[in-house]
Parts: structure tokens; C-alpha cells; sequence
């Protein structure tokens, strides 16, 4: 087992402290143990609800050892040799005598052959140590362990109900696999019973599954799960972009083989606002059928220092976790608007995302969207960074027509009771958003919410309606021209 090599390997390099992020702690548990007896090393273990305890390699007592400053000074007065697991002891890192105590552990631990483990879900480390410490990365069960793991809950399932016919359907178990990457081993069995409804298996149960694994990894309320994706048939027009995303499709859900295996990186929906960006987003995760995740950017900007870097890493972690996905960056010009005014806090974000958008490969999907093109760092312009940036313009003639028709469908109206042709001709200018606008206004407008909407009350609508390519002319020209030749329009 490589992994256990490898943390053996810094117990007998004494390593004088081992910190492991992991909520795992059985399995590290008994790997510590393992390691400790195969160096012949005593082995403890504390937590501050049994105190410490001697768990094998010796007979030592620690009865009434409890208090985290406590055990620390029986670590370093004592000095016996032996690894130490301490869980959940982040809290008490904040103060002052157990990181002095800590310190001079470190300090002799190459003499005193001492190892400290730290475990908790999340640990940071105060500067004054973080010389003395590593930190070990648990790997994550890969396609085959989680294979094992669906198999063994299929087959507990078996023995619950024996006498009950249990649906397996081959393809959702599959499905059900790729949607478990990124989670530890219990949890991935924990989501897997989830799974399991009414003592079958189906593709139908994913979406719970999707849903139940976000709720089990977004501990920082940075990124939330979009439950609302969307088709190709709920938008007008984009037919460049949908053929683009048609295109990708098989590739970036494993259906189909590159010979190089570059998977889609992502795209960039800047255009006029209402144009429909944010519903294209949505249309990606809809239409390739994979979970929707947004980046709140107002959440993410933290006043303490470092927190905003570290929420950055961690939803971009998470997003890794749920791949494959697609990632929502909305209104991308105001979280990475690189200011003089917040201490550097734009510019460490945009950097950690670009990065990021370089050198991940897993199957996580940008679409950004920006309004104000001026505002969006060069860096994040240049090739590369997205596969393509697209430009939302105003619909013409056709796409309004497209327009009209779905958003009355959507009310319980037939478009064959309006005449598209003369709505599109009194919408020229419009955006998608105003056509709809105009559709609810006619609803509101309508004596007491009686009667029926009438192409009369829609045009009434439309005349009263001062568009935002008429209100703010000049910007939506400025905009229009600068993505001519830089950008490839949706239709």
C-alpha cells in the first residue's frame, strides 16, 4: 500500500509533527497503529473526551491525562518515545502554552523519538512551528474502491430484503460511480445507501445523489448547487454556441476518447446585459446533464486576512470534488477586479484562479459571465485560459420570434394565438430578458389579472417600454463594437 509507505516514512524520518486533514479516523487510526507496531514503537492516542491513552506497545498508564495543555506537557516532561494522535486539536492552537509546548516537543523530538499526529476535518498551523510540521495528504478511493464500495452496499442490500427483487440498472451504477469521486471512502458508502430507493437502483436517483454529495463537501458556504439548470429548448438563439456545446458533450462526460484527453476548459459569456449569459451558463450544465455549481464572489471575500485566499482554494477544490460539473462564474468582472483599495486581496484571488484554470485535470467546466469588459484583467483574456469567448448581442429578428414563443409556452399560452412577425419587428432593440418583461407587464396590466393576454395589450407594452440599447445607446455600442473582432457571437 503506497499510502501507508508513505506515512510510515515520515514516522521513522521523525517528522516531529504530522498534520492530517481528514474526517477518516478510523482508517488513519488503525494505519498509525499499524505503523508504530511494525517500528516497534509505543502507540497513543487522546481526545478530549477520553483523554489520553496507551494503545498498544507498552503498559504505561495515563489515567487522567484530559486537558489539551495537559497532555502536551506529559509529551515533552515524560519524553517517552512513541507516535502520538491527537484529534480534533485545532481549537486549542490559539493559545500561546501549547504552542510553546508544541514547539519544544519539535524540538527534541529527533532525540526522544517522538511523532505527533495531528487529525481534524481542517487544521491551520501557527507560524511559529509550521517549520517543525508536514502535512500527509489521504488519498481518495479511485473508479475501482468505489466500484467495491457500491458493490458491497448492493449486496448488504441483498441480505436486508431477500426476499424483495432488487432493480439494479448497470448503467446507473456506473453513473452512480463517476458521481462518488471525490469522497472518502464511509462517505462515499454513506451516499451510496442514499442512492438506494425503494430497493433499486436508477438513473432517476442521481440528481438526490448529486444533491446529497454537495451538501456532504460545501462546509464554507462559498458555492452553492443550482438546482434550476436549463435545456437547449428553454433559450432563443445560441445556435453557434449550442452546436459548440453539442460538440463536447461525449468528450467531457467520458462518453467519448481524445487521443490526447484534453477535456473542454471552459467558456466566456461576455455581451449586452439581459442577453441571456446566465441562462447559457445554466444551459451548459442542463444540456451535458452534470451538476451546476456557482461561485458566490460576494461570499467569498472574507475581512480577515488569508481567509479569502483560502476560500478560494477550497471551493476550488470542492468544485474538483464534484466533477464532473460545471462551474458558474458569475458576473466574473467584480471577484476578480484587481483594485488598489483592498490590500492585494483581487489580485492573490485572481492569481490562485488562474493558476488553477491552468494546471487542474478534472472534469470541471467554466462558464463565466461579465457585463463590464474593461474591468476583466488581461490575464484572464489570453488564450488558453477559457477555450472560447462568445458574444451575447441583442437577438434579431428570428431569435425574438424564439423568444416570444417560449416565454408564452411557459405561461399556458399558445404562440400560434400572436403574431410573432409583428411582435419581433415592435421588439427590435430588446434584449431577452425585456421581451419577457413585457410578457409579464401584460399579465399585470390585464384588468384584476382577468381575462386574456391579447397582442394588443403586448404591443401596448412594447411601445411603453424604453429598452436598455435605446436608454444606454452609447455603451451598448462601445461594447458591441469591441467584441467584433475579439469574440465569436452565440447565433
Amino acid at each position: 500500500m503506497p499510502e501507508l509507505n508513505d506515512l510510515a516514512a515520515l514516522v521513522r524520518s521523525r517528522i516531529p509533527i504530522i498534520v492530517i486533514e481528514s474526517r477518516e479516523e478510523f482508517r488513519i487510526t488503525e494505519m498509525l497503529k499499524q505503523i508504530s507496531s511494525s517500528l516497534s514503537m509505543r502507540f497513543f492516542k487522546w481526545s478530549y473526551t477520553d483523554g489520553m491513552s496507551l494503545v498498544s506497545g507498552g503498559t504505561e498508564s495515563t489515567e487522567g491525562v484530559v486537558e489539551p495543555t495537559e497532555v502536551l506537557r506529559r509529551i515533552w516532561s515524560v519524553k517517552t518515545p512513541g507516535v502520538y494522535l491527537l484529534y480534533d486539536f485545532h481549537p486549542y492552537l490559539s493559545d500561546p502554552r501549547n504552542v510553546r509546548l508544541l514547539k519544544d516537543i519539535g524540538q527534541g523530538a529527533q532525540a526522544d523519538r517522538q511523532n505527533l499526529v495531528l487529525l481534524s476535518y481542517q487544521i491551520e498551523i501557527p507560524e511559529e512551528i509550521k517549520h517543525l510540521a508536514a502535512r500527509f495528504e489521504v488519498s481518495l478511493p479511485d473508479e475501482t474502491a468505489l466500484t467495491t464500495i457500491v458493490n458491497d452496499v448492493i449486496k448488504g442490500l441483498s441480505v436486508d430484503y431477500p426476499r424483495t427483487s432488487i432493480k439494479i440498472d448497470p448503467t446507473a451504477v456506473k453513473l452512480l460511480v463517476k458521481n462518488l469521486n471525490g469522497l472518502s471512502a464511509p462517505e462515499a458508502e454513506q451516499i451510496a445507501k442514499k442512492a438506494i430507493r425503494n430497493q433499486a437502483i436508477t438513473v432517476e436517483s442521481l440528481p438526490d445523489v448529486e444533491k446529497a454529495k454537495y451538501e456532504l463537501l460545501n462546509r464554507g458556504g462559498v458555492i452553492y448547487f443550482e438546482h434550476d439548470t436549463k435545456q437547449f429548448s428553454d433559450i432563443g438563439g445560441f445556435k453557434l454556441l449550442k452546436k459548440w456545446l453539442d460538440q463536447r458533450r461525449g468528450v467531457f462526460i467520458g462518453e467519448q476518447k481524445l487521443p490526447n484527453e484534453d477535456l473542454p476548459k471552459g467558456i466566456l459569456l461576455l455581451g449586452v446585459q439581459g442577453g441571456g449569459k446566465s441562462l447559457a451558463a445554466k444551459t451548459v450544465a442542463g444540456s451535458w446533464g452534470v451538476p451546476l455549481l456557482r461561485l458566490d464572489f460576494g461570499a467569498l471575500y472574507d475581512k480577515y486576512y488569508g481567509e479569502t485566499e483560502r476560500k478560494t482554494r477550497e471551493s476550488l477544490k470542492m468544485a474538483e470534488m464534484m466533477a464532473p460539473c460545471v462551474l458558474w462564474l458569475d458576473e466574473l468582472e467584480k471577484g476578480v477586479a484587481t483594485g488598489e483599495g483592498d490590500g492585494g486581496v483581487s489580485r492573490r484571488v485572481l492569481g490562485t484562479l488562474l493558476t488553477w484554470m491552468s494546471e487542474r485535470k478534472s472534469a470541471v467546466f467554466i462558464a463565466a459571465t461579465a457585463n463590464d469588459i474593461q474591468a476583466l484583467p488581461p490575464e484572464l483574456m489570453r488564450k488558453g485560459r477559457f477555450d472560447e469567448i462568445f458574444f451575447v448581442d441583442l437577438p434579431d429578428a428570428d431569435v425574438r420570434k424564439e423568444i416570444f414563443a417560449i416565454h408564452l409556452k411557459r405561461r399556458g399560452l399558445s404562440p400560434e394565438g400572436f403574431n410573432l412577425d409583428v411582435l419581433a419587428a415592435a421588439s427590435e432593440g430588446f434584449s431577452g430578458a425585456e421581451i419577457e418583461q413585457a410578457i409579464v407587464s401584460g399579465f399585470y396590466s390585464m384588468s384584476g389579472g382577468s381575462g386574456n393576454l391579447t397582442m394588443s395589450i403586448l404591443l401596448d407594452q412594447l411601445k411603453t417600454t424604453r429598452p436598455l440599447s435605446v436608454v444606454m445607446s452609447e455603451q451598448v455600442e462601445s461594447v458591441r463594437e469591441w467584441a467584433k473582432d475579439r469574440t465569436v457571437p452565440v447565433n
